[in-house]
């Protein structure tokens, strides 16, 4: 078989649909942190209706596939009068999905740190709140970023799937020139290598990351903070 790259014609479609790859990526982070936090705290701090709500929320998310999540918000809520964009609807549903990841990932960290450094902050004057802010949560960020920096690889191969919902990111500008070219190895294997290229390079930065913020000393047993 002659293998034919016709890189020319393809990279400019192809590094725009990495482009849209990346943001989706970033932005699904970005709303997976701020929501799973919320969701930790719920779930080590809550009420009961709060605690069981955001154990509804985790159980649903990790436990269903991510394709189905992504049918239900691009094609099942204009049903009920929410209709999103394909990148909206992306975003949204990958999103959604990590925030109950990073909700564990911080619940874990939370809970890894010693009981007594609340208890001392308490004993000093501090409100739960204010504890959290100073002493508990700015531990808890450094000890997440390994489980953290793993969910960001999966995010960025995840995006490729909103493509079902015809989003053009890498993924679906490779089906897009297969299509039309119908050098489906070829092209399939370029972006393959794309993928390869962005994870070996995020995972560089982020054992970079992880290096330089680790405090020794910092982790290990202990009952919930």
């Amino acid at each position: 078989m002659e293998l034919q790259f016709d890189l020319a014609n393809w990279m400019p479609q192809l590094l725009w649909g990495l482009v849209v790859t990346l943001e989706i990526t970033a932005l699904c982070i970005a709303m997976g942190i701020v929501f799973g936090l919320l969701l930790a705290m719920a779930r080590l701090y809550g009420q009961r209706p709060i605690y069981w709500l955001a154990t509804v929320y985790i159980n649903f998310f990790r436990g269903t596939p991510i394709l189905v999540q992504l049918f239900i918000v691009y094609y099942g809520l204009p049903s009920m009068g929410m209709d999103f964009s394909p990148f909206v609807a992306g975003v949204l549903a990958l999103g959604l999905n990590t925030s109950a990841y990073q909700a564990e990932y911080f619940r874990g960290a939370i809970q890894s740190l010693p009981a007594g450094q609340m208890l001392a902050a308490r004993s000093i004057g501090m409100s739960r709140a204010v504890a959290l802010r100073w002493i508990v949560l700015p531990q808890a960020l450094r000890l997440v970023i390994p489980p953290w920096s793993n969910e960001l690889i999966l995010m960025l191969k995840y995006s490729s799937i909103v493509f079902f919902a015809t989003v053009t990111d890498l993924m679906g500008a490779g089906r897009i020139i297969a299509g039309e070219t119908f050098r489906y190895f070829e092209v399939f294997i370029l972006v393959a290598l794309m993928y390869l290229a962005i994870v070996l390079l995020l995972s560089t930065g982020l054992r970079w990351l992880e290096a330089r913020l680790r405090v020794p000393g910092l982790g290990g047993s202990g009952t919930s903070a």
